[in-house]
């Protein structure tokens, strides 16, 4: 879909989509950083679990969209 915005996290070996737009200010998480497991937003540094999308605190209250993910030989489909 044209202007999704999704992140790809491969952590112990696992691989996970989300969303990639906070659901606090619609900022764009790939120009946050990532603490082990988690991405925060670089506006408010509000955190998100990357395996399951909860925020992890405020000022986000609303978690982000998981996606399923399957890989297929090399290639990495996400179900959106």
């Amino acid at each position: 879909m044209a202007g999704r915005r999704i992140i790809l996290a491969n952590i112990g070996g696992e691989v996970y989509a989300v969303s990639g737009v906070c659901t606090h200010e619609e900022t764009d998480l790939a120009m946050g950083f990532m603490l082990e497991e988690r991405v925060v937003c670089p506006l408010h540094l509000s955190q998100f679990d990357l395996r399951t999308g909860e925020v992890l605190n405020p000022p986000a209250t609303v978690p982000l969209t998981k996606f399923n993910v399957k890989i297929d030989g090399g290639s990495i489909f996400v179900e959106v």
